[in-house]
């Protein structure tokens, strides 16, 4: 190996690494929520959370902010609702279901958004990429069966809805004029906004748990621990990670990356959090990982001119990749710092 291309795979390392980094914390993000989140305190948490989260990207990208147009502003709004939707699925789904189960089924949106998309475009996926898809399924099928056939639990079709609003924002994201071209900060900034406005009116409504500031002060340490580690890892880190590797690499190779969610997921819960699937459970999640990695580079094709050149940096449109499916694969799981539990 040539000096040069030795100091190309080092840079491309030093490029790679965070953004493995961003979906091992990800991985870990169920066990976070689960850690400080109750039946009773999910729209409390991710009010706090996002609290936490929202004055940063606001300062950090002010001058932008104030450059969007009133369409644009107008259409992350109304994304933000749907992503209000994926974090209320997700967030009482972990409750209702284990750490491992969440990151596994989640990831069938990278299953779930080829698909639709190719029905909208009224095209046919690769054979290979719909007998992933299948064996997904499968895995999850045998995944929410643990020990013994029995019905799904509720946190797991909770899951399985996040999933199918998971693929509808992706969807949304690329098709929808009002926000093309639009700063990706910008823009998640206000989905964020859009969405803990929903979050914070929720919280009033009986029924629905305490108040954000009655859940603050009745969090002890662990609590407030996992709460920032889920602001600033899973959201601040991950989505700043992401700006920054999109233009140092090809968004298709940020998203594979980024991929291995699901399996850092799977490692924490059993490893961590003491999930146990039973023989069963554990013949799924190698399913659901197996088809979840073959489906992706099914879909994929060929790789492109960017992945051929990893360290080239990217052409200034494609930091929308961290909103949008990244191209050409378009199985980018979309906005991905709001968008896990």
């Amino acid at each position: 190996m040539t000096a040069t291309a030795t100091a190309r795979a080092r840079r491309a390392w030093l490029t790679d690494l965070p953004v493995l980094l961003v979906a091992v914390v990800w991985g870990s993000s169920y066990l976070a929520a689960k850690g400080v989140t109750t039946t009773q305190t999910v729209l409390a948490v991710l009010v706090l959370r996002f609290a936490v989260a929202l004055p940063v990207l606001v300062i950090a990208g002010w001058r932008k902010l104030r450059a969007l147009s009133g369409v644009q502003v107008r259409g992350a709004g109304v994304l933000g609702l749907i992503l209000a939707g994926i974090f209320l699925l997700e967030t009482y789904g972990v409750v209702h279901t284990s750490a491992t189960n969440a990151g596994l089924i989640i990831s069938l949106t990278m299953i779930f958004t080829p698909i639709a998309e190719s029905r909208i475009r009224g095209t046919a996926l690769p054979r290979p990429f719909m007998a992933a898809a299948g064996l997904s399924v499968a895995g999850v099928l045998l995944l929410t069966q643990g020990a013994g056939f029995t019905a799904p639990s509720l946190g797991d079709l909770l899951m399985l809805g996040a999933a199918l609003a998971r693929t509808v924002h992706v969807l949304a994201m690329s098709r929808m004029k009002s926000v093309r071209g639009a700063d990706s900060m910008s823009m998640t900034t206000l989905q964020l906004g859009s969405a803990v406005t929903v979050f914070a009116l929720l919280s009033f409504a009986p029924g629905t748990g305490g108040t954000p500031w009655a859940a603050a002060a009745a969090f002890d340490v662990s609590d407030w621990l996992w709460l920032v580690y889920l602001s600033v890892f899973c959201t601040l880190f991950a989505f700043f990670t992401q700006m920054w590797a999109v233009r140092k690499t090809s968004p298709s190779r940020v998203s594979l990356l980024l991929g291995t969610e699901p399996v850092w997921a799977a490692v924490f819960g059993i490893a961590l959090a003491g999930d146990r699937p039973g023989l069963l459970g554990l013949a799924g999640a190698l399913l659901v990982l197996a088809g979840t990695a073959w489906g992706r580079t099914a879909a994929a094709g060929p790789a492109t001119a960017e992945e051929a050149a990893p360290n080239e940096p990217a052409p200034t449109e494609t930091t929308a990749s961290v909103v949008e499916p990244a191209e050409p694969d378009r199985t980018h799981p979309g906005l991905e710092p709001a968008g896990r539990a």
